[in-house]
């Protein structure tokens, strides 16, 4: 059969003919030969019959056609890739004298592990790539994506006159993507619009990975906790730990007779310790879905069988949570309450000698109570929130003794992962103080000064790593960069970027938020012009810090717009709500929050109006809540609220609260004030309509679809309770929106104590009836 294919360049043609036609593979062309320095005529000898290597005719034929010769390096890189694997199986089942056919390579990873492919050193080596000369060029003019549909719209008009009651708006000539976030496509996404559907049917040889740090999986190249295209680190093997499991019946057997000798049955008649099955599948659920923004637990030292019971059930109730067996979660929850109290109550308490675990229990209890939901949990949290605080104190104390007699020798592995388990776990500590304070202004129970002195927490590359012998690890501890708290801290404000971990980079925004809380609490705030300038300063220099962060080798399997590790992603949504925080104070809505009240909540935000101005400082917050709401677009508000969820930390709906808040009164201000919109005002109010599409904002104005819209995605996440309380003030604070745009004379009555909008002021009396 005659090939189709047609070339304007005689190289190409060759080339193709070599590649597609050859039955072995070809030969090189005469002047590859002549490139080559020191090439010799071949010779014909006596040699073994090649390996026959299928190669994809139609894949290769379709990159030849659609980019005239040009092939895109990370194609490239994938060919080879794929290639490579190819050749080293066939090479291999030739030396070993195997007839049956290869196994396809698969995605699914039972499918890799239970077939696997020896990779030979010597065959076909695999060249280092230059990584940095593959990032994709970005378009000049991307589409708005919306919310509703998360398809991409464009709008082709040019800013002139801008009617705030008219669903029909502009789309200026800017670029869209969030400035802190480094969006680069991935995947096909950056390749040539006839490449999209090849780099999809590709066979990748080994399990996606949904945001790897490397293109391909089993490739080595620079890595990142920020993004790997732009690492500067060095060629590093990439690593994915595994969830602790329980391997026998023999070690469920022990971890149950150990629960049933707490008699737990007494204090809690419910509570059920469940099956071998479940117990695995709610560890996997906590190692794979929540430890990564938490990582306290060492998971390769941590065994279930030889974990303290306390411990373990309530690592199971949080599991149990993200699997969303509800009911076994709370009776999980309430079993560890009853253990923690029984040793506080039936021993000797010193903070100095508490155990490690029973302080990593009593977080994970917190935990839990803080966001599910319910004020009593809540109550529950806060009242025991000075006792974790002494535990920290007092174990703080120890651990400084302990590195003291060192003298500055280098601990070993065992030890040092027992301080280092001691360092995050105070870090965690400090860190859900700081979300306690962010999201319901409670005073924190733990001082930036009580860390002066104290290291910041390693890598997740150093954490999770596997120590053959200690001179080894002595060698890779030396090489580690690890400052303490107070380094940073200085560096950051005196606007030097630092090095540290993505931990430690989750631990600094922390500080600087809680700087900024203090600083907006103090009487003279209003006049120490001083402090909010090292405070802004301190904030710029920590997002200049992203690029220089430790590189990472743990792949995360968790689906997130962000490159890099989840920390990172985390810690950006707290630096979004602290640049908010520096001109808005939402105090009476996180207030309101406490006592989890929907109608309350909703009455808190209605009252913030005047709380949000309209000048060049808030348009600079206005695109902080932008940066916020744009993720939600990229990834579909469907697909936040019930996919995403489970993969992004509570941290994500918690700081996005205020920046809705904000964002929806600042757009209902620029929709009904008198005073006209500035030409910068008007930019950044089609910048957040080109997210929407016209269904989705039908007759209502979009500040009121920005509350809705959100409220509904809040009420979709299935994890923690506190989002449904948010997302059902939201939807309330929405509808007393659209009831005063409609008709605000018919709907007073002077009873009514939660309040509504009207398009000048607060209208104090205004009743709020859900339609929901």
């Amino acid at each position: 059969m005659k090939c189709r294919s047609t070339f304007v360049r005689r190289d190409l043609l060759l080339r193709h003919d070599r590649t597609v036609h050859a039955k072995d593979g070809g030969v090189p062309l005469v002047s590859e030969h002549k490139r080559r320095p020191g090439a010799k005529p071949a010779t014909p000898k006596a040699a073994p019959p090649k390996p026959n290597i299928e190669l994809d005719t139609a894949t290769l034929e379709q990159i030849e056609a659609s980019s005239d010769g040009m092939v895109d390096l990370e194609t490239a890189a994938m060919l080879m890739t794929d290639f490579h694997h190819k050749a080293t199986a066939a090479l291999a089942a030739q030396e070993n004298g195997l007839d049956e056919p290869q196994a396809p390579y698969s995605p699914d990873h039972t499918t890799m592990f239970d077939n696997p492919v020896p990779y030979l050193s010597s065959a076909l080596p695999m060249p280092q790539m230059p990584w940095d000369t593959f990032i994709s060029q970005p378009v000049n003019q991307p589409k708005a994506h919306s919310i509703s549909s998360s398809l991409s719209g464009s709008q082709d008009s040019h800013v002139s006159q801008l009617s705030f009651n008219s669903n029909t708006t502009v789309q200026p000539n800017h670029n869209q993507l969030a400035p802190l976030m480094e969006r680069y496509p991935s995947g096909g996404d950056g390749l040539a619009p006839g490449l999209q559907s090849l780099a999809g049917s590709m066979p990748l040889s080994g399990p996606g990975t949904p945001n790897g740090l490397s293109p391909w999986p089993y490739m080595t190249g620079p890595v990142s906790p920020v993004d790997y295209r732009r690492s500067p680190g060095p060629s590093q093997t990439l690593t994915s730990p595994k969830a602790p499991q329980i391997q026998t019946d023999e070690e469920y057997d022990r971890i149950y007779q150990a629960i049933n000798r707490l008699e737990i049955e007494r204090s809690s008649p419910s509570f059920q310790f469940q099956s071998r099955a479940d117990v695995n599948a709610y560890l996997s659920a906590y190692f794979n879905l929540f430890h990564h923004h938490m990582p306290f637990l060492h998971p390769e030292s941590f065994h279930p069988s030889e974990a303290p019971p306390t411990l373990l059930l309530a690592i199971l109730s949080i599991g149990a949570l993200y699997t969303f067996n509800d009911d076994q979660a709370f009776r999980l929850h309430i079993g560890t309450k009853v253990l923690v109290n029984e040793f506080l109550q039936n021993k000797d308490f010193d903070s100095r000698k508490c155990p490690l675990w029973i302080m990593q229990s009593t977080l994970l209890n917190m935990v839990f109570a803080s966001w599910s939901g319910d004020s009593k949990g809540l109550e529950f949290a806060c009242s025991i929130k000075s006792l974790l605080a002494q535990m920290v104190a007092g174990n703080l104390y120890e651990l400084k003794l302990r590195s003291d007699a060192r003298e500055g020798a280098l601990p070993s592995h065992e030890a040092w992962v027992e301080d280092e388990s001691c360092r995050r776990t105070y870090y965690a500590v400090y860190i859900f103080f700081g979300m306690l304070t962010l999201t319901y202004n409670h005073t924190p129970a733990i001082n930036f000064s009580d860390f002066d002195s104290l290291d910041l927490p390693s890598s997740e590359s150093l954490w999770n790593l596997e120590v053959s012998d200690e001179e080894s690890w002595r060698e890779r501890l030396t090489a580690s960069t690890i400052i303490t708290v107070r380094e940073a801290h200085d560096n950051l404000f005196q606007g030097e970027p630092v090095r540290y971990s993505a931990f430690a980079t989750r631990v600094m925004i922390n500080a600087l938020f809680l700087e900024v809380w203090y600083h907006k609490r103090s009487f003279e705030a209003l006049q120490d012009v001083v402090t909010e300038y090292k405070l802004r300063l301190a904030l710029e220099t920590w997002e200049q810090s992203l690029d220089l962060c430790e590189p990472e080798t743990i792949v995360v399997q968790l689906t997130a717009p962000h490159k890099g590790h989840p920390l990172i992603f985390n810690a950006m949504a707290v630096y979004r709500n602290t640049r908010a925080r520096l001109e808005v104070d939402l105090k009476p809505v996180q207030e309101a929050l406490r006592y989890h009240q929907p109608y309350e909540v909703a009455a808190a935000m209605a009252h913030a109006r005047d709380r949000v101005k309209r000048s060049q400082e808030m348009i600079k917050v206005v695109q902080e809540c932008f940066n916020c709401v744009e993720i939600v677009a990229l990834q579909g508000i469907r697909s936040v609220g019930k996919t995403c969820a489970t993969n992004w930390s509570v941290e994500h709906p918690l700081c996005g609260m205020d920046l809705m808040v904000i964002l929806s009164l600042w757009l209902y201000r620029l929709e009904h004030d008198e005073e006209a919109a500035t030409e910068e005002e008007l930019v950044m109010y089609n910048k957040i309509r080109n997210l929407f599409d016209d269904d989705s904002i039908d007759s209502c104005k979009l500040s009121t679809t920005v509350a809705r819209l959100w409220g509904n995605m809040l009420d979709d996440v299935p994890v923690w309770g506190i989002s449904k309380t948010m997302g059902e003030a939201f939807k309330i604070y929405s509808e007393a929106l659209v009831g005063h745009e409609d008709d605000s004379g018919t709907r007073t009555t002077p009873s009514a104590s939660t309040p509504t909008m009207s398009s000048q002021g607060v209208v104090e009396g205004m009743e709020l009836e859900p339609v929901f």
